[in-house]
């Protein structure tokens, strides 16, 4: 019922209008879902239950956000002392991040290379045109599973980030090694090998932090295991990376 809602509502009112207004029509929709059985961190609701996509992630009624969404926030509020003048820079965010984030933080920066009507920049991740030393944390969240070379894209996080400034990373993972291979250029293929259309390669978590690690990085791996149908809706086993300068 919730996705055929959400292509109506799509298909009948321009995208720029239902994007500056998400909020209320999600508030008008939550009404449903009236209760104290589950709480979003993000819009800190409370509902009967969270509603569950095609892939299983569980959907804030009212604010939309998803599980690993509600995650990164528990993380910036528990690992992070983060003061109103910090500089933050977020690559390609949900719109309710890009909301909750910059609600928050005077000097959140947000970017996205595609087309995107709320972010404040267009950076390309290999070239950041920014300063050296300039951010105080770094949101990078399934971001560079998109990127064929990765390694410049890192090498061009650890330059903008200030010392001790960290990066929130995160991709679909895999056991093993990480797998990617060039020859792969259809999105046809692409979808098969990676996951994908837009996808370039599937990182494993220890390669992935091999990476950020030739590249300067300090990568710390928090590991998370929870109780699918726990109050909050987060994943039952997700992994987060921080990389520090």
């Amino acid at each position: 019922m919730y996705l055929q809602i959400k292509k109506i509502l799509t298909w009948l009112i321009p995208r720029n209008f239902m994007y500056r207004n998400e909020f209320f029509f999600r508030k008008l929709y939550s009404i449903f879902f009236y209760g104290n059985s589950v709480h979003c961190l993000i819009c800190d609701g409370h509902f009967s239950r969270f509603l569950k996509s095609h892939t299983d992630d569980m959907i804030c009624p009212r604010c939309g956000s998803l599980n690993r969404h509600r995650r990164l926030w528990q993380i910036i509020k528990n690992e992070f002392h983060l003061a109103k003048f910090d500089r933050i820079l977020d690559f390609s965010p949900s719109r309710i991040m890009l909301r909750k984030l910059k609600d928050e933080f005077p000097n959140y920066i947000s970017t996205d290379y595609l087309e995107n009507v709320l972010v404040d920049k267009r950076y390309d991740i290999t070239e950041i045109d920014e300063l050296s030393d300039s951010f105080h944390l770094i949101i990078c969240y399934h971001v560079l599973e998109h990127i064929p070379n990765d390694i410049k894209a890192m090498s061009e996080l650890y330059r903008v980030l200030k010392k001790n400034g960290s990066g929130i990373i995160q991709t679909p993972f895999k056991d093993g090694e990480i797998y990617e291979n060039a020859e792969i250029t259809s999105g046809h293929d692409k979808l098969i090998h990676f996951g994908q259309e837009d996808h370039v390669r599937i990182y494993s978590v220890n390669g992935l932090k091999e990476r950020l690690e030739s590249v300067g990085f300090k990568v710390k791996v928090l590991k998370f295991n929870e109780d699918s149908k726990n109050k909050y809706g987060f994943n039952s086993k997700e992994d987060v990376l921080i990389a520090v300068k």
